[in-house]
């Protein structure tokens, strides 16, 4: 299950809206077969698991043990069903990580095993399993996209010069890394003072993987048309109080401003099928959903050698619970979840 959990990883960033699985398929303890979901709307990992097995194995399927990380589905999606498939090529023994939470399988999948005579055991890692689908199982448990905040400080807690103008702040080797995470998640989002005074593109480019898709609140649509945020290079949104239309690679969203705007914002990436979304600043955007207790995860970006003075302060976390520090380069990266959100 361990190396289950290996290959689904692989996944990461390029299967949202599903989860990532992967799946190990063995003989008298020898892997004959392994894969994982590779891209979304391609085949699952049970399909890719079995494909690989050697043509001179073919025969030993049926005699074998399958491991895979999460519940096989049980519907007709972009394909079809692998619990069929699994019957299909009569494996006897499934272990299981997880359960599926998405109406569409959450035990379906088992039960039609079982019902076929597999013999199906599932739990096994199964908090670890969970945890890797935890933007998956907090879209289809919670309604809504997973929520990562990140931000990069100076040492006294600065993340922008006091006109909102812009503090490299990061060594190069984060950034790097930042541009990692973005390759992860399905959305990247930033408030209008981002959008105008940084003139971001909110693009992956240092790491070799998918971008996000791009999102700015820009409630009265003052983002000039020359930004890079509205040059049609790559999906985006644009949560606004006054259109709703679309335009190639450009959606605009209409938000009523006498409502929550953070309720709406995330009911719309769940309309969306964004299973989660990145807030990448300023210090209000951040600050709005963690006062809501509306995040799950948090990142903090130190760099202990920089101070500004004057400055936009640092968003101040509540609930949170540090799980680790790392160093890179010169600078200090924090991990923190929101502990009263656990539930997976």
């Amino acid at each position: 299950m361990r190396r289950c959990l290996e290959l689904a990883a692989l996944g990461a960033g390029r299967v949202s809206p599903n989860p990532m699985v992967g799946a190990v398929l063995t003989h008298e303890n020898r892997i004959i077969g392994e894969g994982y979901h590779q891209a979304y709307g391609e085949g699952h990992a049970e399909v890719n698991c079995l494909n690989s097995v050697p043509e001179e194995w073919r025969p030993l399927i049926s005699e074998s043990t399958l491991y895979v990380s999460l519940e096989p589905c049980a519907h007709h999606g972009k394909t079809p069903p692998c619990a069929d498939l699994i019957i299909k090529n009569k494996i006897p023994k499934v272990y299981i990580g997880c359960l599926d939470p998405f109406a569409e399988v959450d035990g379906k999948g088992m039960r039609k095993l079982l019902a076929a005579g597999v013999e199906a055991v599932s739990g096994v890692l199964e908090k670890e399993c969970a945890f890797l689908n935890r933007r998956f199982f907090t879209f289809h448990k919670q309604k809504r996209p997973y929520v990562l905040l990140k931000w990069a400080e100076t040492g006294d807690r600065k993340i922008a010069g006091p006109d909102y103008s812009r503090l490299y702040i990061s060594d190069p080797l984060t950034n790097r890394k930042s541009h990692k995470w973005r390759s992860e998640e399905a959305a990247l989002l930033v408030g209008t003072h981002t959008a105008i005074y940084d003139n971001p593109s909110l693009t992956n480019r240092l790491w070799n993987g998918p971008g996000p898709v791009r999102a700015a609140l820009d409630m009265e649509l003052r983002i000039p048309g020359s930004h890079r945020l509205l040059d049609g290079q790559a999906k985006t949104i644009i949560f606004n109080a006054h259109r709703q239309e679309e335009q190639g690679n450009l959606m605009y969203w209409r938000l009523d401003k006498n409502e929550d705007l953070i309720s709406q914002l995330l009911s719309a990436l769940y309309t969306l099928k964004m299973t989660s979304v990145m807030i990448e600043g300023g210090r209000a955007l951040l600050q709005s959903f963690i006062d809501a207790g509306l995040w799950d995860e948090a990142r903090t970006i130190t760099n202990e050698s920089m101070t500004a003075g004057a400055g936009i302060a640092s968003p101040s976390l509540s609930n949170e619970k540090w799980v680790r520090t790392e160093r890179s380069g010169a600078d200090t990266i924090r991990y923190y979840f929101n502990e009263t959100i656990r539930d997976l």
